[in-house]
């Protein structure tokens, strides 16, 4: 049988059932649950503090009234965070690989940015579909393209997210097949490919932290404009 080097990206089935509800909710069993005790471990304290970190480098550009976000925006990070860094380990499912799972978190809660602004300052965000100053005959065209750049918001995130992580995937995958297929004719070569291959998984590992800081980053940066 032949396998496709995008077969990775399928979503996972037993017995006909998906299992990617499966895969969202295992890096959650991951993390240590806080004790009762008066004094944490070291492990719990340190996730403590990585949160409480990660929640104020998410709120600065926030006013008061953003912070009611705080818990939604920390928990998608988390999630995208551990969803990210665990689908690079082998025989794994990455979800965050599918734009329809990305779509899924983007336009919601676009979409909820979005209906807050017009609820509590409508004229503020219908203002932004309208620089000032813009001359009289080039109002028409600058409603149309910022209600474009508007819309298509939820798509560039749902897109940025899915195309750095497949393209990651994949070239991890053609230089690992590379270093395999090389070994026995040139085992010099094989070696220098999985040099790359080392340096390219740091490289990935990376990646996969900086784009889900991204995605939650212009949510909150896309919730400061309506609030």
């Amino acid at each position: 049988m032949n396998l496709s080097f995008f077969d990775q990206f399928m979503a996972p089935c037993f017995l006909g059932i998906p299992l990617t509800l499966l895969a969202l909710l295992f890096p959650t069993l991951l993390l240590p649950t806080p004790s009762t005790r008066w004094i944490p471990n070291r492990l719990t304290t340190l996730q403590s503090w990585l949160i409480l970190t990660i929640t104020k480098q998410l709120m600065i550009p926030l006013n008061k009234k953003g912070h009611k976000w705080a818990l939604i925006l920390t928990s998608l990070l988390m999630m995208l965070l551990l969803t990210n860094l665990l689908g690079l380990l082998p025989y794994t499912f990455t979800p965050t690989t599918q734009l329809s799972m990305n779509m899924a978190l983007a336009f919601p809660l676009w979409l909820a940015t979005l209906l807050i602004g017009i609820r509590n300052q409508p004229s503020m965000s219908l203002g932004h579909l309208l620089p000032e100053g813009t001359p009289t005959p080039l109002i028409p065209a600058l409603v149309m393209i910022e209600t474009v750049s508007l819309l298509i918001r939820p798509l560039a995130l749902g897109v940025r997210l899915t195309a750095n992580l497949t393209a990651g995937h994949l070239l991890i995958q053609l230089i690992s097949t590379a270093t395999i297929i090389l070994l026995p004719t040139l085992p010099s070569v094989s070696a220098l490919t999985s040099i790359i291959l080392l340096l390219l998984t740091v490289l990935e590992i990376a990646v996969a932290m900086i784009q889900a800081y991204v995605f939650v980053l212009l949510l909150s940066l896309y919730l400061q404009e309506n609030i």
